[in-house]
């Protein structure tokens, strides 16, 4: 049944003028959004004339379903709430060579959605951002700011360079790239895997700078600056532990052989100064750290054998699909 219900969404999804008979679908997930989603997918059909634009409701409570259908877009329902959620059904069921994923509050600018996916076709990428430039003070709240940017900072110092907006909602994205994405997470997290995925892959992506606007007046933000930031941390933290195992579960090691040593230097001291040993609880503890530590590092080395069998099932994953641009003119 699903299959089906893929093959009549794959039908539906046409080849806008100008991108080599390539198909686009634009992805929108869409909760609560009634003052703005009508707008956006009126704006991203006059850029991409004849592109099928989807929005998958999150159980709205208000008419962004009717306002959606009525600018004329195919709306589907995700009943588990939360972005990943919406995202994981979304990479699932629609069929196309050329994603456009893109927020339903109509802050980002859909002029700037031919220049993304021609720099993705022209320089076969796999994902283009676009990074935000808001001039507007409550287009982009300080807080957002910073945490954007510490957050960038720490994945940066993890999985090495990465981009200057690694949380925008707005990208452009290969059926390669998409196709091979496992999506973990179920809420606002989502926009940090797809970062992840690409550096871990060293996937060839790009960031396009795009106008940022402050959202309709009258409607709301569902994200927050704390409760958000401190899950994507958690998710940068978690997706560190799985792709890079060995330094984690290394520096662990490090830590408790440290504390060990630093145990037990006067215990053995005491021994060759006494022949006595006063702290037995302190010796044995000691010596149990020393364990855990030694655990720890050969948890790291299994896991990251582990780990790098999976990259190469997502590579291969990846490698299945036809890459974006030329490969069309080669057959």
């Amino acid at each position: 049944m699903r299959k089906a219900a893929r093959r009549n969404i794959a039908a539906r999804t046409t080849k806008p003028e100008g991108f080599g008979g390539h198909t686009v679908a634009v992805l929108v997930p869409c909760y609560n959004e009634q003052l703005a989603i009508g707008k956006v997918v009126l704006d991203f059909r006059t850029q991409l004339p004849g592109a099928a634009v989807f929005v998958f409701d999150n159980n709205s409570t208000d008419d962004s379903v009717a306002k959606a259908r009525a600018a004329g877009a195919e709306v589907f329902r995700e009943l588990r709430q939360g972005k990943g959620h919406v995202v994981r059904r979304m990479f699932t069921d629609i069929e196309a060579d050329i994603y456009v994923l893109v927020d339903g509050d109509a802050t980002y600018d859909a002029p700037s959605v031919r220049v993304m996916i021609k720099r993705l076709l022209d320089e076969r990428l796999d994902m283009v951002v676009g990074a935000r430039m808001g001039g507007e003070a409550a287009a982009y709240r300080a807080g957002h700011r910073t945490g954007n940017w510490l957050l960038t900072s720490f994945v940066t110092q993890v999985f090495g360079p990465t981009f200057t907006d690694m949380l925008s909602g707005y990208r452009v994205l290969s059926r390669r790239f998409v196709k091979s994405f496992p999506v973990l997470s179920g809420g606002f997290e989502i926009e940090t895997e797809l970062t992840v995925h690409a550096l871990e892959l060293s996937l060839p992506a790009v960031e396009v700078p795009t106008p940022y606007y402050a959202r309709i007046e009258g409607s709301a933000s569902k994200l927050n600056t704390w409760s958000d930031g401190f899950r994507i941390l958690f998710t940068v933290l978690k997706l560190y532990r799985t792709e890079r195992p060995l330094p984690f579960f290394g520096a662990i090691g490090i830590a408790l052989a440290a504390i060990s040593v630093g145990l037990a230097i006067p215990i053995i001291a005491t021994y060759f100064e006494t022949g006595l040993v006063p702290r037995l609880p302190t010796a044995v503890l000691s010596m149990g750290l020393m364990m855990l530590a030694f655990l720890s590092a050969t948890c790291g080395l299994i896991l990251d054998t582990v780990t790098r069998g999976r990259r190469e099932m997502k590579l291969f994953a990846y490698l299945a699909q036809r890459a974006p641009g030329e490969e069309r003119r080669l057959r």
